[in-house]
Formats: C-alpha cells, sequence, structure tokens
C-alpha cells in the first residue's frame, strides 16, 4: 500500500536550525535532577538515629550509609564524563537519572543495614553521571551571553542542594518517615526526564580512544583520598585504616600524572590545567567548600543540641544562610561580563571569613539566635557571589568539547572538599573535646569554625589571582 505525500518545497536553506527553548526551561531542567543528586549527599544526616533503631543498625554502618554515596558519586564523575562524549552527554545523563531513581527506590524497601548500604552506593553511581553532565549540558543550551547568569542560577541551585540536605531530611523524617526521603526523588525524576527530553538539546565532546589506565589511576586516588578522609574521625587518623589509603592516593596521583603526560586521550588532560581560570577557580572551590561546608553541619547540629530546635525549626532558621544563593547567584552572574571574576569572588569569600569568626564568636559566649541572622545573611550573600563566578569561570577560556571533562574534574574537587571539609572540621571539633551535648560544644566549636574560616581565606588569597575587570567572559550572541 502506497501513500501520496503532498509536495514540499525545496530546502532552501541546508544549515539546520537549531531548535530553540526558552532559557528559563533549560536551566530548570539541567537543576532539578543535579538538586536531587547534591540533596541526597546530606540528606540522610538528619534521619540515622531513625534508621538505626528501625533496622539495628552499627555505629559503623551509619557511617557507611553517608559514606557509600559520596565514594561512588566522587569516583565516577570523570569516567561518566568520558562516557558522555562518546556516547551522547543527555543520553548519559538520562541514564544517571534512572540508576539514581531506580536505586532510591530500592534504597526505600530495603529492610536490612546491608541492602540500604548498597542501594545507597548505586544511587551515588547515578548521580555522578547527573552532577557534572548537568552543568555541561547547560552551557552548551545556552547562548553564550546568557551563560555566565544560567550557570549562576545552577551554581546557587547546586550548593543550595548540599545546604538543604539534612534540613529536608530532618522535615521528612519528623512528618512521614525515613523511606519517604528516598520516595521524594521518583516524582522529581519523573518530571525531570521529559524536562531534559524537551529543553536539553544532545551534545557529545572528541571521540577519542578511552583511558582504562588512567581511570584506574585517577579513580584510584579519589576513592581512596575520600576513604582515608570519612574515615578518619572514626577510625582515627593514625589507624592503618585510614593511613594507608591516604598514602596510596597520594602515590597515585603523580603516577597519574606521569601517565598523563603527553597522552591527549587521558581521563583527566593536563591542557586543562594550563588555563590559569581553571586552575584558580578549583582552588578557590577546593578551599571554600572545605571551609564552608564544614560548617554547614556543625552548625546544623549546634541550633538542635545546643539550642534545642527540632531538625525542621534548625533549617528554617539557617534559610537566610542556606536560601541567599538563589536569590544572589543569579545577579552575580549577570554582573561577571562587566565587573569581572575578581571583584565578586575576593567579596563573596571575605564575607563568607567573616561570617565564620562572627559564627566562632557567638557560638563560644552562647548567643541566641538572634545573633545570628546578620552573619548568616553575610555568609548566604557570600555564598552567593562565590558560586556564579567560579562556575563559570571553570568553563571560560576552554573549547566546548572539553565542558563535560573540566566540569566532572570540578565536580569531583568540590565533592572532596565537602567531604575534607566536614572530617577536619569535626576532627577539631573533637580534638578540642567537643562532644554532641548541649556543653559539649563549650571550647570545641569555637576552633573548627575558625578553622572553617582559614580555609576560606585561603580561597580568597586564590581569587586575588583571577581576572578582573574586564577580564571575565565576553558576552556573545
Amino acid at each position: 500500500m502506497t501513500t501520496l505525500e503532498a509536495p514540499r518545497a525545496p530546502d532552501l536553506d541546508a544549515t539546520p536550525r537549531p531548535r530553540r527553548v526558552p532559557v528559563w526551561l533549560a536551566i530548570v531542567a539541567a537543576s532539578l535532577p543535579m538538586f536531587m543528586a547534591t540533596l541526597d549527599n546530606l540528606v540522610m544526616t538528619s534521619a540515622l538515629p531513625v534508621i538505626q533503631v528501625d533496622l539495628g543498625s552499627s555505629v559503623g554502618q551509619l557511617s557507611w550509609f553517608m559514606n557509600a554515596y559520596t565514594l561512588t558519586f566522587a569516583t565516577f564523575m570523570l569516567p561518566a564524563a568520558t562516557l558522555g562524549d562518546r556516547l551522547g552527554r543527555r543520553r548519559i545523563m538520562l541514564a544517571g537519572i534512572t540508576v539514581f531513581t531506580l536505586a532510591s527506590v530500592a534504597a526505600a524497601l530495603s529492610t536490612s543495614s546491608e541492602a540500604l548500604i548498597a542501594a545507597r552506593a548505586v544511587q551515588g553511581l547515578g548521580a555522578a553521571a547527573i552532577m557534572p553532565l548537568s552543568l555541561t549540558l547547560l552551557a552548551a543550551a545556552v547562548p553564550a551571553a546568557m551563560r555566565p547568569l544560567a550557570i549562576g542560577i545552577w551554581g546557587g541551585v547546586s550548593g543550595l542542594g548540599v545546604a538543604l540536605g539534612p534540613v529536608i531530611g530532618g522535615a521528612v523524617v519528623e512528618g512521614v518517615s525515613w523511606q519517604a526521603i528516598f520516595w521524594l526523588n521518583v516524582p522529581v525524576a519523573l518530571v525531570a526526564v521529559p524536562l531534559v527530553l524537551v529543553a536539553i538539546p544532545e551534545s557529545r565532546g572528541a571521540w577519542q580512544r578511552l583511558d582504562p589506565v588512567g581511570v584506574l589511576l585517577l579513580g584510584g586516588a579519589v576513592f581512596l583520598g575520600v576513604w582515608g578522609i570519612v574515615h578518619g574521625n572514626d577510625d582515627g587518623w593514625a589507624a592503618p585504616t585510614v593511613v594507608a589509603p591516604l598514602v596510596v592516593a597520594g602515590l597515585l596521583l603523580p603516577a597519574y600524572v606521569l601517565w598523563a603526560r603527553g597522552r591527549s586521550y587521558a581521563v583527566l588532560p593536563l591542557r586543562l590545567f594550563a588555563e590559569r581560570k581553571f586552575r584558580v577557580a578549583n582552588i578557590i572551590y577546593l578551599t571554600f567548600t572545605l571551609g564552608i561546608f564544614g560548617a554547614v553541619f556543625l552548625l546544623a547540629q549546634y541550633l538542635q543540641v545546643v539550642q534545642g530546635y527540632t531538625p525542621l525549626e534548625a533549617g528554617v532558621r539557617t534559610l537566610p544562610w542556606t536560601a541567599a544563593p538563589m536569590v544572589v547567584a543569579p545577579i552575580a552572574g549577570a554582573l561577571v561580563g562587566r565587573l569581572g571574576y575578581r571583584m565578586l569572588l575576593v567579596t563573596g569569600l571575605v564575607l563568607q571569613t567573616v561570617a565564620l569568626v562572627w559564627f566562632a564568636v557567638i557560638t563560644e559566649n552562647g548567643s541566641g539566635y538572634s545573633s545570628f541572622v546578620v552573619p548568616l545573611v553575610l555568609a548566604g550573600v557570600g555564598m552567593g557571589l562565590t558560586f556564579a563566578p567560579a562556575a563559570t569561570m571553570v568553563l571560560d577560556g576552554l573549547p566546548d568539547e572539553d565542558f563535560a571533562i573540566a566540569s566532572s574534574a570540578n565536580s569531583t574537587i568540590r565533592e572532596f572538599g565537602v567531604a575534607l571539609g566536614i572530617a577536619v572540621l569535626v576532627a577539631v571539633f573533637l580534638g578540642n573535646g567537643g562532644e554532641l551535648t548541649p556543653a559539649g560544644y563549650d571550647g570545641a566549636v569555637g576552633p573548627a569554625l575558625l578553622t572553617g574560616a582559614a580555609a576560606v581565606a585561603v580561597a580568597v588569597v586564590a581569587a586575588l589571582f583571577a581576572p578582573g575587570r574586564g577580564k571575565g567572559p565576553a558576552p556573545r550572541a
């Protein structure tokens, strides 16, 4: 049977025109699954006591509920970027959303600690394909002139996801159950998948050889490094189970550098580090996340243990800090082209350093919540001024085909900084006699927060080497 078709007019322009979608829709489509992945980083912290009673978990198993996610998340971001370049970035991110969602269902249905740990590890694997590729796809989907603004919003949502994890987890546990934390991901994914298909076009990087040796060397360094860090406080920093992984990780990094030198197909090409903006942005992200998210973790506990708020009440009271980047980051992104990176980054990081020192003073003085409002606002505005320029600077100056690898490297460094920040600040807290009791914070929380402030101060110094006015990304039509 034949079908008659109406004659078509000849194609006057053989060049395919890209399908245009509203910029806001592309931002939502890229940010929603990324928010889901970053939220689950710390979403279980408030639910651990409830889960311990329900599943009869040991203390070691409680730590693995967190660590299993962190380890696979940090380790597999770079390999996911390589697969995205070869097979399609949107395709790999959608596969990551699917894996993440199915693992969330498995976590919600878990009836044993071992099953929950396994589900969390698979969740982290899915998140590794979501977090970096979402930024890469967003950068390619929006016009270059709008890219700093879009990345600013993406950065604000990313930080919000990590910061609000304990808050949302506590609220869900209080109102429903710990299983609901994971069921929440299902409707989010059902909305995110069609949004990505509609608003984000497919893109690929340069087709090149796979680098299994580089994946083993660099992935092993990340895995063992994060392993040692997250076990430092529980096992003791001098324990063989901590020292050995950290030493091996320290040896694998230079081994990777020697391997990758001269190999254009390396899983993390060394040529990226020839770009000063890429180097400076990653130094800022490592030290900034170390200081700020370690402080978020401690202060969320402080508001509950010392000041007596429930997890939900404590979360609401941190909103001047955690929600401010959603307002400030887009504004900062829009100003990057006019002001350059340096002014925004230095201002934002100085505000956060001041806020952390302020927190150290008022927590040691036993001040009430009203004394926290101003430094909370300073910290929130500072985070917003940092997220957008730093995220934009990671990609600025690099060819589009390197976006996925550059974004994955930056996301890995950020994840490493979050894990390191929580471990280091908690170690300082415990080293000064700190305990999770109302009186146990005296003399311990201040030094820990000052340590966080020192880390952010290092980021201030790094920001001085960022491009100044007139050297930000030039808007292009």
